[in-house]
Parts: C-alpha cells; structure tokens; sequence
C-alpha cells in the first residue's frame, strides 16, 4: 500500500540567487531558476519555496524577483519566503537554514544550474543540509554559455575552500 504524504511531508525548494540586470530583469539563469521552483511547487512537488539573494549590481534582491516570477506563474504569496541578504552561495544556503527550520522542512530540494551543483552541494554539506537538486531544464543555452559557466565554477570552488579553511 502506498503511503500517503501529508502537505508538511513535501521538500522545501530552496532557490539559489543570480543575477539581475538592470532595470530589475531578471538573468536568464534566475528566470529558469524561478520558473523551475514555480512549477515544481505547482506540480505538488514542494510545499514552499525560498529564494535567495540580496541586491547584486542591480536592484531589487535576487529573492524579490524570484518571488516575482514565481507569483507570475501562480505560486500564491504565502507559500514563498525571501532570504534577502545574502550575496553568494555560501550565503544563500547558511541563511536560508532558519526559513527550513522554521518551516520544519524534512527535506529540502536546491534549485540551481547543473554547472553550479557541486559547489552547492559542498556547502550544503558544510551546513550539515542533506539536500537533493532539481536542475532547470538547459534547452536555449549555447555552448559558448554552457563552457563559460563551468569554467566560472573553477575559481569560485577555490575561493570557497579557502574560506573554509580560514574558517
């Protein structure tokens, strides 16, 4: 017999910032990154989502168009909380640990491109998360942006193992 999963069961998604440009528009990958966790959420998968991010080069947070999006495509309001402050990935995942408390999360699901995984998920671990991704659909994205995104991932896996190191 199945069992049966009651709506508090459900993951939490937690939906790591990019950025925005200018004239608050969304990045493409914080538009794919939204649209992901709305439909996600629609189809029943989760029971909330939390966007994460503060204000990069361009306002408003991050967090705010995610909300944004995600309220474009149905999500109701109370089912969306902003973690605002943050400014990078370490910073999305630690501040976004007192939502998922609050919110008694079980488990919680990341929202990120698939070349942004295992960085996110060393720091998810770091933060003692068990997580599990759900990655965007790519389709629309060439190769020239696919290369130049893995190869950003470089420095910023050292930058964060020297953090840790320095604690």
């Amino acid at each position: 017999m199945a069992r049966v999963l009651k709506p508090s069961d459900l993951p939490v998604a937690v939906v790591l910032g990019a950025a925005v440009w200018a004239d608050g528009v969304a990045s493409p990958a914080l538009r794919r990154r939204a649209a992901h966790a709305a439909n996600l959420h629609l189809s029943g998968q989760v029971r909330h989502i939390i966007g994460c991010g503060g204000v990069g080069l361009n306002p408003p947070t991050e967090a705010i168009v995610i909300r944004d999006i995600c309220m474009e495509l149905g999500v109701p309001e109370a089912d969306i909380s902003l973690e605002d402050k943050s400014i990078n990935t370490q910073q999305n995942i630690a501040n976004a640990r007192p939502f998922l408390k609050r919110l008694k999360a079980k488990s919680v699901v990341l929202v990120t491109d698939r070349f942004h995984v295992l960085r996110s998920k060393l720091i998810a671990r770091h933060f003692g998360l068990d997580v599990r991704f759900s990655i965007p659909d790519s389709k629309g994205i060439g190769a020239y942006r696919t290369v130049k995104s893995y190869v950003r991932e470089l420095p910023a896996l050292l930058l964060y193992f020297l953090r840790i190191m320095r604690g």
